[in-house]
């Protein structure tokens, strides 16, 4: 369940986004990152971060004004058409570092918070992986592969959500002749949730659309429950919707086919010092695997494990209807995710892993639910309260989580451990 930013109203961080490439330059994070194969091992390779387009100052050419009003919409002023708001509006480079971001070789470590000027800012970066040109969106294609990653969740209280996973966004981030900064400035974002962001492919969203697209949701987390999710959409790429298509009976499934331990009923498989020991790091792995074993095939499982200390933990089991499960598959999303399968379920997910999908990874908190849908009540052990994000920057302003070590690849190839596990 990918959060849209919202505008937080700053005026060191202003959370706006757009078009023309302004005069300020944008530096890119480097990021190592690890193609695998059986044949070859792993081969490092130099990638690149950006910063959401929402991160992005965008201003009058003319006038330095901003190019949003008060309601965090375009201005009609400035912006009165697309075609003149692509010619009027400029989108400016950043500084990562005062928006929450380091990396160091294949470490990435995000802030909600940072401490300016004396006071605590909200700046809850969320970032996009580049190609090595920093021009366009590493298009990851991961049927019969799996995906691996290292998190250190252990600054991630109640309510906060460390987020790594997968958008089909454009290639190019909807490069065009009114958007010709594209993915290296970090436009076209999209989810299963449609937001209505103030620009659309980097496009000035004069219709209040959508912006929906399939969505696959490795890791939402903090150190207290974690959640795996994929949401199907009927529709290929980045879909503008207006009205019902937006909405929960429409285009994009919103809930997903998830599991989450917590949830399925086992409470001390994952937390502070449990079977998954959130106290330190340990390492991700995600497969997807298809009905004839290959990357032309149909994917119907996706399976989850984890390494901590040197040892290989298998997934969290679970009963449902008498059989038990370990991992989502067909007869489990029929049984719990009515509306992932109405969308074309698991195959439709797999034709957009296919085609290609655009790595996400973000910190981000919960003003409007506490973020009690994944840590709360049947989710998970905190209260209701304990994730309000006053509760959460007064107690833990220095809150953040840390992605490293990424890699994917063939079966088998993306990780290493001693021999057997300590949990099945």
């Amino acid at each position: 369940m990918a959060r849209s930013i919202r505008l937080i109203g700053l005026t060191l961080l202003p959370l706006i986004a757009a078009q023309q490439i302004g005069s300020t330059p944008e530096n890119h994070p480097c990021l190592q990152t690890q193609q695998c194969t059986k044949q070859h091992g792993c081969v490092t390779q130099e990638l690149y971060l950006v910063l959401d387009a929402l991160s992005h100052p965008i201003q009058d050419i003319k006038t330095g004004a901003s190019c949003e009003n008060s309601t965090g919409r375009p201005d009609p002023t400035i912006c009165p058409t697309t075609e003149a708001c692509a010619q009027n509006c400029a989108l400016e480079g950043i500084d990562y570092a005062q928006h929450g971001v380091q990396t160091y070789g294949n470490v990435l470590t995000m802030h909600q918070y940072l401490n300016i000027n004396g006071a605590e800012t909200e700046v809850s970066p969320r970032v996009y992986l580049l190609g090595p040109k920093a021009e366009n969106y590493e298009m990851l294609q991961l049927l019969n592969q799996e995906f691996t990653f290292t998190v250190d969740v252990s600054n991630l209280p109640c309510g906060m959500n460390g987020a790594l996973y997968f958008s089909a966004m454009d290639r190019s981030g909807g490069r065009s002749n009114l958007n010709p900064a594209g993915a290296a400035y970090g436009t076209g974002y999209c989810d299963a949730q449609c937001p209505d962001n103030a620009w659309v492919n980097g496009v000035a969203n004069l219709g209040n659309v959508g912006a929906c697209c399939n969505e696959m949701d490795i890791w939402e987390a903090n150190a207290r429950s974690t959640q795996l999710t994929p949401h199907a959409c009927n529709i290929t790429g980045l879909y503008e919707c207006t009205g019902a298509d937006c909405g929960s009976t429409g285009v994009c499934d919103k809930s997903g086919c998830g599991i989450n331990p917590y949830g399925v009923g086992n409470h001390s498989y994952y937390g502070y010092h449990d079977v998954v020991d959130t106290t330190q790091p340990f390492t991700v792995i995600t497969q997807f695997h298809t009905d004839n074993g290959k990357a032309s095939g149909t994917l119907n499982q996706i399976t989850r494990m984890y390494v901590q200390n040197g040892k290989i933990i298998q997934n969290v089991n679970f009963t449902l209807d008498g059989q038990v499960l370990d991992s989502i598959t067909n007869p489990y999303c029929n049984a719990t995710a009515p509306a992932f399968q109405a969308r074309g379920g698991l195959a439709q997910m797999g034709k957009a892993i296919e085609r290609g999908m655009v790595l996400a990874m973000s910190i981000w908190n919960d003003p409007s639910g506490n973020m009690t849908w994944l840590d709360t009540g049947n989710a998970g052990p905190c209260n209701v309260t304990e994730g309000n994000p006053t509760v959460i920057l007064a107690e833990d302003p220095g809150t953040s989580v840390t992605f490293s070590n990424i890699k994917w690849g063939d079966f088998g190839t993306t990780y290493s451990a001693g021999p057997g596990g300590y949990y099945s």
